[in-house]
């Protein structure tokens, strides 16, 4: 399969795995940064319009969803105790208030969450991404410093 990504500046990747996964994270494309990484809310788009990167090779699968239901429990669990100790609503709508939270929270933390799995196996060269140009020794002066 021939390579279409477009060269870019070595300034315009990201310099460590975080800043990959935080372009992620914004759903803006982890090896540029300067297009959308989503098509569609959980569709990638097939090509980045600015560098041409290939994102139809990600596998996320089931993890971002993993992901938003550990995030959405950590998040809830204070939130049910206080709802619970503090107020003075009924058990009926308590469980409305959390379910409606956790509902929003879910959805919220999903394309997020898929973003920053994409950067992840894009930035680990993983299920058919090869690693960028110049990634690993860019990688390797960071370690030295």
């Amino acid at each position: 399969m021939p390579e279409l990504t477009r060269p870019i500046p070595a300034t315009s990747l990201p310099r460590t795995l975080w800043a990959a996964i935080g372009r992620g994270i914004r759903g803006k494309c982890p090896r540029c940064g300067g297009a959308h990484l989503f098509a569609r809310f959980l569709k990638p788009v097939e090509r980045c319009r600015a560098c041409g990167q290939d994102w139809t090779l990600h596998q996320a699968d089931d993890f971002p969803p993993y992901v938003s239901i550990l995030l959405t429990g950590h998040i809830m669990a204070p939130v049910i105790i206080f709802l619970g100790l503090e107020t003075d609503i009924s058990a009926t709508a308590m469980m409305a208030i959390a379910g409606a939270v956790a509902l929003v929270l879910l959805l919220g933390i999903l394309q997020p969450a898929k973003g920053g799995i994409i950067a992840l196996q894009w930035w680990m060269g993983m299920h058919g991404f090869s690693r960028a140009p110049g990634q690993r020794e860019m990688e390797l002066a960071a370690e030295a410093t």
